[in-house]
């Protein structure tokens, strides 16, 4: 069981592969619907008001953080470099993008593209960086590119 739950995903079949694609993708959406507000520009409610949601917290988007770091490092562990990116930091950022979207009127229409696209890298990095800190406690070798080369290099040296 254990095998299915942590080993790579490419010496699995292509559809447990995909749903558990598919799964990581619907983890990381969930994780940033729940911890950060529909609309990311709400400002605190004043007085008299208190339909709007809340405002983003601190809280929140430390708990986002830790949801989506856990998935990178699911993901990284089983998975090639690149899934992570598009599972993990992909939606986040569409969803942000959406939201930032839907409402481009003042007072801050000009600043929410160089917002998104700072939080976007902010989460594409943090994405990267637990992938490969990941992918060094794998159980297998690595990419098959790599075995082949370290192979070849010691053969042409004559070492054993």
């Amino acid at each position: 069981m254990t095998e299915k739950l942590l080993g790579p995903l490419s010496k699995r079949p292509w559809t447990e592969r995909w749903l558990t694609r598919l799964l990581g993708a619907a983890l990381s959406s969930a994780a940033y619907l729940l911890c950060v507000p529909g609309d990311l520009r709400t400002r605190p409610a004043s007085s008299g008001t208190s339909a709007a949601p809340p405002p983003v917290s601190v809280a929140g988007v430390v708990v986002l953080a830790v949801c989506l770091l856990l998935l990178a490092v699911y993901f990284g562990r089983r998975d090639a470099l690149a899934w992570p990116l598009l599972l993990v930091a992909g939606p986040p950022a569409t969803l942000m993008y959406a939201a930032f979207h839907r409402h481009p009127e003042p007072p801050d229409a000009a600043l929410w593209p160089l917002a998104w696209a700072f939080a976007t890298l902010v989460v594409g990095a943090g994405v990267l960086v637990a992938t490969s800190v990941a992918r060094r406690f794998r159980q297998d070798a690595g990419e098959p590119v790599d075995g082949l080369t370290y192979t070849a290099v010691r053969e042409e040296c004559g070492a054993p």
